[in-house]
């Protein structure tokens, strides 16, 4: 597929709240250093990653405040500020660091609210569009974690909220505090224990934004059916991984990330990739996941 075609606007389109977004789009987790920890590698390759994806027609981007930590809200915020009309930009907060692959979370109210305050300055804007609980914090009921960002969306400094690994019950529970538009899961063709949850956001028109969206295990193997479908169509395991997610659920917001120019515009370029029914049922009942 030649770069000048390749468009997420080919994944079709998800509501979030009252934002229309392109469903395919981009996680700013890998535009950091080794273990999402400093800098990156190469920080102008990683601005030409940004500027690129919005070429592409993406205009859903996905960051957090943990990612560097700081560094990936920056560069985001250094880069496309003042930001595209249609650009949503999503971050999240709850989670700390404390070195290369650590996280901790920490859902106290002060910190929550001081958290948001430093990812306005960062991003470089007045109000973030979807604010995520990167994690809900056992040590503090998640009413006063969300309690402290109902406030902030009612201050304009917040637009929508969302969850991040929850299930239905926990969701439930969150409403009752905020109205919830997204939930972010771990999910891909051969992880799928947060079936259940997807579900529920199906069922309730939430978006659901799966993370880590290109693991297939066996099923990528040489010669397992995700390699050989991918032969068929002239992709990459990766794409059709992406696509699957796509074909699963209207509800499915899929944010690949990457640090290279050439692997986004593979990624995108899986929003035009395209299976039959059968084929998908063929490669789901391989992957013995089956929903």
């Amino acid at each position: 597929m030649s770069t000048a075609t390749i468009n997420a606007a080919e994944s079709g389109t998800f509501t979030i709240g009252d934002m229309t977004v392109n469903r395919l789009g981009y996680g700013a987790m890998r535009i950091t250093g080794p273990g999402i920890w400093g800098e990156p590698k190469d920080a102008e390759e990683a601005r030409r990653v940004l500027k690129r994806a919005i070429d592409l027609g993406v205009n859903f981007i996905d960051t957090a405040d943990s990612y560097g930590p700081e560094v990936s809200e920056r560069l985001i915020g250094e880069t496309l500020s003042p930001y595209p009309k249609n650009l949503v930009i999503a971050t999240k907060g709850g989670l700390t660091r404390q070195g290369p692959d650590q996280w901790a979370p920490v859902g106290r109210p002060e910190y929550l609210r001081q958290q948001v305050e430093m990812s306005l300055r960062r991003l470089r804007t007045e109000r973030i569009d979807l604010y995520q609980l990167h994690r809900i914090d056992a040590k503090v009921p998640v009413e006063e974690s969300l309690g402290a960002l109902r406030d902030l969306q009612k201050q304009g400094k917040i637009r929508h909220i969302g969850l991040s690994e929850v299930s239905p019950g926990e969701i439930e529970r969150a409403r009752k505090t905020c109205e919830i538009v997204t939930v972010q899961n771990r999910y891909n063709l051969s992880d799928r224990a947060h079936e259940q949850t997807l579900t529920w956001c199906e069922r309730h028109r939430i978006g659901f934004i799966p993370w880590f969206p290109v693991a297939a295990g066996k099923l990528a193997r040489s010669g397992g059916p995700l390699d050989e479908a991918a032969r068929r169509h002239g992709a990459s395991v990766a794409q059709l991984s992406i696509a699957w997610l796509l074909h699963r659920s209207p509800v499915m917001l899929p944010i690949p990330g990457t640090s290279s120019v050439k692997h986004l515009e593979e990624n995108v370029a899986s929003a035009g990739v395209k299976l039959g029914p059968e084929e998908w049922r063929s490669i789901e009942n391989e992957s013995g996941t089956t929903p």
